[in-house]
């Protein structure tokens, strides 16, 4: 997904890690403006991760990049104080804009999860 990124030059990408544990530590080490975070992480899942970022660097905007289209985990991530939830599968039309939304102070939900919403609300 950095390569969706490299299309905007005002966005610098600072780092990328590995696990929930070490995006944790460069949150408080690099205290960025934003931070792409999956929801399944080694070590310390991203829900987790987003928590203790809060805490440690609390001015960074948080977006979720996942595969992971569960509404509960959907729900959990943004209760965590997450700005965003892209799915990877809307990442290449949408990541730039939900970025530039969070950036803004807007939230911003992938579209992939809104049309999974509706389809549940159809059932009822």
């Amino acid at each position: 997904m950095a390569s969706v990124l490299w299309k905007r030059p005002e966005l610098q990408i600072l780092s990328e890690v590995s696990d929930g544990l070490e995006a944790v530590q460069k949150a408080k080490e690099l205290e960025p403006d934003l931070m792409l975070l999956e929801i399944e992480l080694p070590n310390l899942n991203g829900i987790e991760a987003a928590s203790r970022i809060r805490q440690v660097s609390p001015g960074a905007k948080i977006i979720f990049l996942t595969q992971n289209n569960d509404k509960e985990v959907v729900a959990a991530a943004l209760i965590t104080g997450a700005h965003g939830y892209v799915l990877k599968t809307d990442a290449g039309s949408e990541l730039l804009t939900a970025v530039a939304a969070v950036l803004r102070g807007d939230e911003f939900i992938s579209s992939g999860i809104k049309r999974s919403k509706s389809r549940e609300t159809e059932d009822i």
